[in-house]
């Protein structure tokens, strides 16, 4: 049987074509569409309709980004990704882990019930709120001002006083702070370790001289030395369960003090930087694990068709 394979992906680019040739390698019908295409009909079966397939369901969905937008057409979007779940069609990651991803301040809450050493944040709505907890904090620590909804390292910024804080219409009236962890540097350093289906594929130091240690922001990947592999492992497998990810890139900081601190985790994560010292390949073992997940899904059900 073939399997039909979506692949939502709003800006198709080298590691959406890797994964697609992955897929396809192991015999898959294979579509990359972004989420937007997908259509809610009712006049349809399934009450979706999808580029490709038409009213037929693909056997599983990997989204890979969810795409820019309104308020609107995200909720839509990730209302797209609730109804497969309805429809028992698997999704990884599904709109839940990624609303709980996206969302740091979800995120950080979670991370902090399951145990995991994260700083202590804060996240407010209104800039007399967030002066009052920067009055409190800030003599004893700076605080990072993140953007609530962001990636690879975009708009995040240093508070040592009040007066650091930006005007409200900067930061869509949200403030989400968390207290800043010390580093030795520079060169400043943090690691980010590839989870996928309850298992480590590959980890990195990201190196650089900005604070803000993202390839994008010029930081270079590493290899991890073996000595720190087991207790990074460790903490990235219960971040990703915690929010329920098949696959995340987890962000992790060396304090000077010697603590790790888990700060984020990805649902939708790149890994271009990764790929150039990762000894897996990382589009190859998404496609393996989705599959085998599948396999083991089909197994499981079959018994009870019989009966």
């Amino acid at each position: 049987m073939t399997r039909k394979i979506l692949i939502v992906n709003s800006q198709p680019g080298e590691r959406g074509g890797a994964l697609a040739a992955a897929f396809r390698q192991r015999g898959c019908e294979v579509s990359m569409k972004p989420l937007a295409t997908i259509v809610f009909d009712t006049q349809q079966e399934s009450g979706l309709s999808f580029p490709d397939f038409g009213d037929t369901l693909p056997d599983a969905v990997l989204v890979r980004s969810v795409g820019a937008g309104t308020f609107e057409a995200v909720t839509r979007r990730l209302g797209v990704l609730h109804a497969l779940r309805e429809l028992s069609v698997p999704v990884w990651n599904s709109a839940r882990a990624i609303e709980r991803c996206v969302d740091k301040s979800m995120t950080t809450f979670l991370l902090k019930r399951a145990g995991l050493p994260t700083p202590p944040t804060f996240a407010v709505e209104g800039l007399a709120d967030a002066q009052v907890i920067a009055e409190r904090e800030c003599p004893t620590t700076p605080l990072v001002l993140k953007p609530l909804f962001g990636s690879q390292g975009r708009g995040i910024r240093l508070i040592r006083t009040p007066a650091d804080l930006p005007p409200p219409e900067e930061v869509d009236d949200t403030y989400y702070l968390q207290h800043y962890v010390e580093r030795a540097g520079p060169p400043f350093a943090d690691y980010r370790v590839f989870v996928c289906a309850g298992r480590v594929v590959d980890m990195m130091i990201r190196r650089g001289n900005d604070w803000v240690t993202n390839i994008q922001r010029g930081a270079i990947p590493e290899i991890v030395p073996v000595s720190m592999r087991q207790r990074l492992s460790a903490m990235a497998l219960a971040a990703a369960a915690a929010v329920e990810a098949d696959f995340a890139g987890v962000d992790i900081l060396p304090a000077a003090d010697g603590t790790l601190q888990v700060v984020e985790v990805n649902s939708m994560p790149a890994w271009a930087g990764l790929q150039t010292v990762a000894q897996a390949d990382i589009a190859d073992t998404i496609a393996e694990e989705l599959l085998r997940f599948l396999d083991e899904r089909a197994t499981f059900a079959a018994p009870a068709l019989a009966s």
